[in-house]
């Protein structure tokens, strides 16, 4: 089941409060992760507790999960896991930042230590806390299918309970070393990459526009990041990004009635100047000239 699946059944649930629709899910884990499962463009902030044999792979790393754990993932971090034995038990939720910081706070998600970029933070788990954190799975099973007024109150409580435990704990720092690291850099690389594609809005801009930016979501220095992406695909990280963004540049021009600053801005440049400039160079065309036949 996608993401987008997830989102939708989400939003059916009975007597929901409108402003919560699809900000927040909960699900057993035995129901979606019975076989490998690779990475896809997650736009929620997930936690799951994991109580059976499985294989976390991230780009050039992974972990063996061979007792109950808990684990956080942010959107931008692709990972893909695998399990190892049936599977039994386990909870997971998804969420998105407004709905865990609320109306009234103004700082990000991504300042917690649990989601910060380059983090892929995983805990053991002792039988207590096992217990403990089950217990608040099933209480947000149940509560996410009632009729009470501030049930996402509720469930966002349950979840900052949740995170205020594995705060108080050390992460994991198990993880082993991938043979392939190179080609699943840059395989991964290509798919962060091509699923920021197409852009919807010029209020939504793209969020990873640099060499700096993709290594640090993959948790990788970014000559790493760069040696496995020429190793495999023959170009160069920074000629990726920009072949992609100038594509995408001449649908916007072609295919939208935005401004050039909102087309500038959607592609991440600060200012026109620096986009025209770009384009120019690219193109060795104007971005206004693209709008006009040439004579």
């Amino acid at each position: 089941m996608t993401t987008k699946e997830i989102e939708v059944r989400g939003a059916h649930h009975k007597n929901t409060v409108p402003t919560n629709v699809g900000q927040f899910n909960v699900f057993r884990l035995m129901d979606f992760c019975n076989k490998p499962t690779p990475y896809v463009r997650r736009d929620f902030y997930k936690i799951s507790l994991i109580t059976t044999h499985v294989k976390v792979n991230y780009a050039d790393r992974g972990i063996e999960v061979t007792s109950p754990a808990l684990m956080f993932s942010n959107p931008l971090i692709p990972y893909s896991w695998e399990p190892i034995g049936p599977m039994h038990g386990g909870y997971f939720c998804i969420f998105t930042e407004a709905f865990l910081t609320g109306q009234t706070r103004n700082e990000s998600i991504n300042h917690s230590p649990l989601y910060k970029t380059g983090s892929n933070p995983l805990f053991f788990l002792a039988e207590t806390q096992v217990g403990f954190i089950t217990g608040l799975f099933e209480k947000m099973l149940s509560e996410i299918e009632t009729d009470y007024p501030y049930k996402y109150d509720l469930l966002r409580n349950y979840v900052n309970l949740i995170i205020h435990e594995a705060l108080k704990m050390q992460p994991s720092t198990a993880y082993f070393k991938h043979k392939n690291a190179a080609e699943r850099i840059a395989t991964l690389f290509v798919e962060l990459l091509d699923r920021q594609f197409p852009i919807d809005s010029p209020q939504t801009p793209l969020k990873l526009t640099s060499a700096n930016d993709f290594a640090l979501h993959l948790n990788v220095h970014v000559n790493h990041l760069n040696s496995a992406v020429r190793k495999i695909t023959g170009k160069t990280t920074t000629a990726h990004i920009t072949d992609k963004i100038t594509q995408e540049a001449k649908a916007l021009l072609l295919h939208t009635d935005w401004s050039v600053a909102d087309v500038a801005f959607s592609l991440g440049f600060e200012y026109t100047t620096y986009f025209n400039n770009f384009f120019k160079k690219q193109t060795s065309r104007t971005p206004l000239s693209i709008r006009k036949p040439v004579i």
